[in-house]
């Protein structure tokens, strides 16, 4: 797949990169003020006579990527790929991350480093993800780290509660980012609004609702490409900018929720645990069903697309023993299970009731109540 350009001796490669890789590639030769393409063959001609066995690399939704190669480079390259039994995407997957690895140093690998991806989902409506989701990005953002949260679920019960305005139908949003980036204007952190106060630093911005999302699950079943692999796509050119993102899921198992779990895998060389799905349920037996029910997808989206998807923990939310037996014995449950554990337990207290009647984030309006430490424990568990 290639085609010449004989005016600079150089040839057209046509290839794909996984989104998250290519975007490395992109902020690493920037940092170095190396070309593009003078990267991409340098790693090409370390990959050719590297003699150890090379990891496989993810490259399920992998999206187009081209650059330039000296001429006959590609030709022999792809004779490589055939000899060692990889395709030329594996393979070209594999000099890229290969010429990254051999060109950082302690100051780039900090730059660089994947952002953590927390993904708060449960099928299950009214178990507290929209708390928990706001709470832990809150409590992640206290810490110093910056911290982007990500109003998934179209009914906007996030954004009304911080008091951001839910993005209009046909404006530009995280949806315009994910099905049809042609028409995208703005950067994802130009759409993100920060949350003011001291406490947070300006290190907490806030992705809004989007309205037309409600017609998201829709727009995948039409898209051309790979669908688990959109939001990945719409959110890599703002990775660099944050630490962590949090990402307030929908209450739904469509395909919309396939692909924040997939942006949620352990990608590459990431120590395991780091990213994943953090699962708040109830003490009460449809919490049980609902959690079954996301443990299906998350297998089923594991096998599919042969990744590594870790459940971070169980965060039982809303408990009060006064419930009785039902509530206390589904705790026990719970904490019985085993794998994933149970992080942490958030009482059904007023704090944060009130926080929401009043628009504010809870750790700003109650920074020492129960439920406030409860989210910063929640962090510390999951580092």
């Amino acid at each position: 797949m290639s085609s010449s350009n004989s005016g600079a001796d150089r040839e057209k490669l046509t290839s794909k990169l996984p989104a998250s890789l290519r975007h490395e590639l992109k902020v690493r030769a920037a940092q170095l003020g190396v070309d593009l393409q003078d990267a991409v063959t340098d790693g090409i001609v370390s990959w050719q006579t590297y003699s150890t066995p090379l990891a496989t690399i993810d490259t399920s939704g992998a999206d187009s990527f081209g650059t330039w190669l000296p001429e006959g480079l590609y030709d022999t390259f792809k004779v490589d790929c055939a000899d060692r039994g990889v395709s030329y995407i594996q393979g070209l997957a594999q000099a890229v991350r290969l010429w990254l690895d051999q060109h950082a140093d302690a100051q780039t690998a900090k730059t660089v480093q994947v952002v953590r991806r927390i993904i708060v989902a449960n099928q299950k409506g009214g178990v507290g993800k929209t708390a928990l989701s706001a709470g832990i990005a809150q409590a992640f953002a206290e810490t110093g780290q910056r911290v982007l949260l990500i109003d998934y679920d179209p009914q906007g019960h996030l954004s009304h509660q911080l008091a951001i305005p839910a993005i209009d139908a046909g404006e530009e949003s995280l949806v315009t980012h994910m099905l049809d980036r042609d028409k995208a204007s703005k950067s994802i952190g130009q759409l993100a609004v920060p949350i003011e106060g001291d406490r947070f630093g300006g290190r907490l911005h806030v992705l809004p609702a989007a309205f037309d999302a409600f017609l998201l699950d829709a727009g995948l079943a039409m898209f051309r490409g790979p669908r688990h692999s959109v939001l990945e796509r719409a959110l890599a050119p703002a990775e660099a900018d944050y630490d962590v993102i949090v990402i307030d899921s929908p209450p739904s198992l469509g395909l919309a929720m396939d692909a924040a779990l997939y942006y949620g895998r352990q990608r590459g060389d990431e120590p395991e645990g780091r990213s994943g799905v953090v699962i708040p349920v109830e003490a009460e037996d449809s919490s049980a069903k609902a959690y079954g029910m996301l443990v299906k997808q998350i297998n089923a989206l594991s096998a599919d697309y042969d990744l590594t998807l870790h459940q971070l923990g169980l965060v039982v939310n809303k408990y009060d023993s006064r419930r009785g037996f039902i509530a206390t014995s589904s705790l026990e449950k719970w904490e019985g299970l085993g794998t994933p554990r149970v992080i942490a337990v958030n009482k059904d207290l007023r704090e944060q009731r009130e926080a929401v009647r009043v628009t504010l984030p809870l750790l700003e309006y109650a920074p020492e109540s129960e439920q406030a430490h409860t989210m910063r424990k929640i962090v510390k568990e999951l580092k």
